[in-house]
């Protein structure tokens, strides 16, 4: 069983940068693989971003591939998620999600999620 918390949303501007934040429990989180999905009011959840278990590996949706980073410290069992170049339409709850060892972009394939956090972009 995983736990996800996530932080660090909030309000800027166009252009601004934010940091989110995923804390996880339990003591198997370096087997996790770790993803950031959102959702903007009246759309589907989509793809952010996801990394290994090892965080050698990492993924982007093109929406925010050289914006974005996502990273992780095992050892303190939180995945990052480093958002620069802010834009309005990256406005949209942001949520953690935990996958068992192997990767997707599906939504579908994962098996925890936190509660989200709210990001919103002003132009």
């Amino acid at each position: 069983q995983v736990q996800l918390v996530e932080s660090g949303g909030g309000l800027v501007q166009a252009g601004d940068s934010l940091r989110l934040s995923c804390a996880a429990s339990g003591r198997t989180f370096s087997t996790y693989f770790m993803g950031w999905f959102r959702q903007a009011p009246g759309k589907e959840r989509e793809f952010v971003a996801a990394i290994s278990w090892s965080g050698v590996s990492t993924y982007y949706a093109d929406s925010v591939k050289g914006r974005f980073t996502i990273s992780r410290d095992n050892a303190k069992n939180t995945v990052f998620l480093q958002m620069n170049s802010l834009k309005p339409e990256d406005t949209a709850v942001y949520y953690c999600a935990a996958r068992y060892y192997s990767g997707s972009s599906d939504s579908d394939d994962y098996d925890y999620w936190g509660q989200g956090t709210q990001v919103t972009v002003s132009s």
